[in-house]
């Protein structure tokens, strides 16, 4: 897949099982427990349907109710315990892969920055989410 714009990559190495990495990432039930950069936020709400031209929706949004959105994409691949490869509402495309290191999975993300926000300011938001999955993944 050829991305246009500015790619940014996050990481995380991940002390689980590739089952459960892939489960925590992409099940609803499980995606609303760590969906968010911050404590100060939520996600009340998801929905995955995973398969190539099924729909990903995740409602995010402030605790105190002062901001929230949805964030909305369709995959454009999905191969299970593997990747996930989608296009963002905005035509965006992010690529994840899962792959098995010894004894824990290598969470790698990369994804076609917006031009509203600074490159920095992208690549922290998103690691917080990412940081925010494995510390959840991990208690699982």
């Amino acid at each position: 897949m050829i991305m246009n714009n500015s790619q940014i990559t996050i990481e995380a190495l991940v002390n689980t099982n590739l089952d459960t990495a892939w489960t925590a990432y992409t099940s609803p039930e499980h995606i609303v427990n760590w969906n968010f950069a911050s404590d100060d936020w939520q996600c009340p709400s998801a929905e995955n349907d995973l398969r190539a031209g099924g729909k990903y929706k995740a409602r995010m949004e402030a605790k105190d109710g002062s901001f929230g959105f949805d964030f909305e994409a369709v995959y454009d691949e999905v191969i299970p315990h593997s990747k996930l490869a989608y296009t963002m509402g905005d035509g965006r495309k992010c690529i994840i892969t899962f792959t098995e290191i010894e004894n824990a999975v290598k969470v790698v993300t990369v994804f076609e920055a917006e031009s509203m926000n600074p490159p920095e300011f992208q690549k922290q938001g998103w690691q917080m989410i990412l940081d925010n999955y494995k510390k959840y993944t991990e208690g699982l």
